[in-house]
């Protein structure tokens, strides 16, 4: 058991090492009239299991929890492949290079990232616990706009 538990933790180690190494949170300025969450969802073309499992858990969690935001455009989510030449910008602003789930808070114009990548590879498997604790992460957001 100890066995299995160590190499669960080394190939978590590992995926996160090599679809993501990004700064937790950056901050920029955009128009000051928008206050809003957009989620993203980066990718490549190739998806491992997981990374297929993040997308899913994540429109299931913002549909579920959050279906007035997302029509009324107080969060928006988009899916975006960072191997496709459209995309290069978006992936570059994000330093996105692989999977990486960030949501870009926009509060009166100032854009604040939050990386939350480590958190998807860990719990991308289990739909409740990532749906929990994603939810819980745009609910404190959007307390702050």
């Amino acid at each position: 058991m100890k066995k299995f538990k160590f190499l669960t933790v080394l190939v978590i180690s590992l995926v996160l090492n090599s679809c993501n190494n990004q700064p937790k949170n950056k901050t920029a300025s955009v128009d000051e009239s928008v206050s809003k969450i957009e989620v993203f969802d980066f990718h490549s073309t190739h998806r491992c299991m997981t990374c297929n499992a993040i997308e899913a858990n994540t429109k299931y969690t913002l549909n579920t929890f959050f279906a007035d935001e997302l029509k009324n455009n107080k969060i928006t989510f988009q899916v975006i492949n960072v191997d496709e030449k459209k995309n290069e910008k978006i992936a570059e602003k994000f330093e996105a290079s692989g999977t990486s789930l960030i949501l870009n808070v926009i509060k009166n114009g100032k854009e604040t990232q939050i990386n939350l990548t480590e958190f998807a590879f860990m719990e991308g498997n289990d739909q409740e616990a990532f749906s929990k604790e994603l939810k819980s992460k745009i609910d404190m957001e959007l307390k702050a706009l």
